[in-house]
């Protein structure tokens, strides 16, 4: 048998054939994810809608996963439902708002999911509750079952609201725009290749060693300055905002980013995983990709409220 194995042939299409590399699965699936981003935020307002809608709804599920590799039961289908009540709350909202949008056949529902999901957050703590006393006494869990719903309502808070959130960084007054979003996503990645590139080049002083070994102090401000200077670039994309206000964003996503993915990387250390899911093979799952986005967020979407 082990010699049949030895002589085999090497054909590609071979069933024993060599798995795609690590550097590939990422190149490959990075490719297709870019491209699925990019065509949802370009096409259209529903579009967006869509695809982010779904992108939240699964980060909160592998926030809910890591949760219960904890030992914790969060009622995982009850805060899918109502993350997914809360981003389309907020994105109709901001459609009825948009005067350009005025007669759109959807006009009229965010007020009705406004007052549903309302009904449904002031009701939340009671429902969540009751589940724990109609499970009560759980198996193979000694602590509190109000440890149950503290993390269902905390994945709620950490994922779903800051990316409902995108919906206030997306829309102005005028109704959807797409430049926003591609915007956002320039200012990051900014962050993340200059703190690569200079951590890799000049990195010695240890940022966070006990949460992620990785970062370093001059890999921090190589970001920073990248990010800076990406929000100076953007003027050729959104020249109807102010330079002040594009290095300010810009400032936002250099200190908030870091400090939103050293989060994720506290998390899965403290609940002994490598990677929040599977989703994505060679990137892992998606609260690894838009970990940045859960500190980000409500930051830039504050600063856009005042900034008017």
């Amino acid at each position: 048998m082990s010699d049949t194995v030895a002589t085999a042939p090497t054909d590609p299409a071979a069933p024993g054939k060599k798995p795609m590399s690590n550097l590939a699965q990422r190149v490959v699936f990075g490719l297709i994810g870019a491209a699925m981003l990019l065509g949802s935020i370009w096409y259209g307002a529903w579009t967006f809608a869509l695809f982010f809608g779904a992108v939240q709804m699964r980060m909160l599920w592998e926030f809910y996963r890591m949760m219960r590799e904890a030992g914790y039961k969060p009622a995982a289908l009850l805060g899918g439902g109502l993350s997914v009540g809360l981003f389309f709350t907020l994105f109709l909202m901001k459609v009825e708002g948009a005067t350009k949008l005025d007669t759109i056949a959807f006009r009229g529902y965010g007020n009705l999911f406004s007052v549903v999901a309302a009904g449904l957050l002031l009701l939340l703590p009671t429902i969540l509750i009751l589940r724990e006393m109609a499970a009560w006494p759980r198996e193979k869990q000694d602590f509190s079952p109000f440890s149950n719903v503290g993390v269902a309502l905390l994945g709620l808070l950490y994922v779903s609201l800051p990316m409902s959130l995108l919906n206030v960084v997306a829309f102005t007054e005028a109704g959807y725009d797409y430049r926003r979003v591609l915007a956002l996503l320039f200012l990051v990645w900014s962050s993340d290749t200059g703190a690569y590139a200079a951590g890799k080049t000049f990195g010695k002083h240890k940022l966070a060693p006990k949460i992620s070994p990785g970062k370093t102090w001059e890999g921090a401000i190589g970001g920073f300055l990248l990010t800076l200077g990406m929000g100076w670039a953007l003027g050729y994309l959104l020249p109807e905002l102010s330079l002040t206000y594009r290095l300010v964003a810009a400032g936002v996503v250099a200190i908030f980013g870091p400090l939103g993915d050293l989060a994720e990387s506290m998390l899965k250390r403290s609940v002994g995983v490598k990677d929040s899911g599977r989703i994505m093979p060679g990137h892992g799952g998606l609260l690894d990709r838009f970990d940045a986005f859960l500190f980000i967020l409500p930051v830039l979407a504050l600063l856009q409220l005042l900034w008017g």
